[in-house]
């Protein structure tokens, strides 16, 4: 079981929504923590509504290599080596793939899957090397499962913060570090007025802002789950070693009826030429795998 008493946080997208609260939990935990996130002003307030010194804020773009590794340096100076990291930084667009601009896929997969990967590549070689083992939460989302037409490049990072979190997971066990999937659903945050933190170098072909729609988000939103709810559920999770974490029980019901629908695409086709020798190698892989997922349970 993760002990979270002593050990230092880096929470990207820290001081909104999810965020800020993993930031509360885990002070309530013990943890020092630092609260990344791209709003300075943000990160202001968060920190005035804090009443506690093992807290500081970090002002820092995910989609950036350089300014996680800067970012990187300036916390562990100041608390020591992070190892427990929390990439949950993300931004939407409302519109599918076919109205999308390649700005648009910039921006999107900058931050909802570069963050991830600029966190796990900063922190994970910091995280072997102190030898303390620990805990990486990849924030992904019902939507990396439940995908329509709209919004089509958020589905799309959302699906691959899954398979590089679930490679993660087996590949980290050996180092004692942990590695869970959070999925949630719809959250009480500032994730639909996403087009304020847009770059703009990175807004060649971008739509117009549909200000009407941003105002319908928002009313939506405010009965999402509050952020302090879902921060529970995630400490529950990384106690257990969940490979995933599903903070909104709505969905039970629809997973499944997706997942039939999947078993039900599968035909039994006669066997083809390579036939025996195919379904050996799968039956060595899958065991491998299954092997692997076990390992990963029991790492932590």
């Amino acid at each position: 079981m993760i002990n979270f008493s002593g050990r230092t946080a880096f929470v990207t997208g820290g001081a909104n929504g999810i965020g800020i609260g993993l930031v509360r939990a885990l002070l309530a935990e013990g943890c020092k923590v630092a609260m990344a996130d791209i709003r300075q002003d943000a990160i202001d307030a968060a920190l005035k509504s804090l009443d506690n010194q093992m807290v500081m804020g970090v002002q820092v773009d995910v989609s950036s290599r350089e300014g996680m590794a800067a970012a990187a340096d300036t916390v562990e100076e100041r608390f020591g080596p992070v190892s427990l990291l929390f990439n949950n930084a993300g931004i939407n667009l409302f519109q599918p793939i076919e109205e999308s601009s390649y700005s648009d896929w910039d921006w999107v997969m900058g931050v909802n899957l570069h963050g991830p990967i600029n966190g796990v590549m900063t922190f994970v070689p910091r995280m072997i090397a102190a030898g303390q083992g620990g805990y990486i939460v990849n924030t992904a989302s019902m939507a990396g499962w439940l995908a329509s037409g709209s919004p089509g490049i958020y589905n799309t990072t959302k699906f691959a913060v899954r398979g590089m979190s679930e490679s993660l997971r087996a590949s980290l066990a050996p180092h004692g570090i942990g590695v869970s999937i959070l999925c949630p659903g719809l959250v009480k945050s500032h994730i639909f007025a996403s087009d304020e933190v847009r770059p703009p170098e990175l807004m060649v072909g971008a739509k117009p802002v549909d200000t009407a729609h941003v105002e319908r988000l928002a009313g939506v939103h405010e009965f999402g789950m509050e952020p302090d709810v879902i921060a529970a559920r995630v400490l529950d999770a990384m106690r257990e070693n969940r490979a995933y974490i599903f903070s909104h029980p709505e969905h039970r019901e629809e997973v499944a009826e997706l997942f039939a629908e999947y078993l039900a695409d599968y035909r039994d086709y006669p066997e083809d030429p390579g036939y025996d020798q195919r379904v050996g190698f799968e039956a060595f892989r899958r065991k491998s795998y299954k092997d692997a997922r076990d390992a990963a349970q029991n790492a932590t």
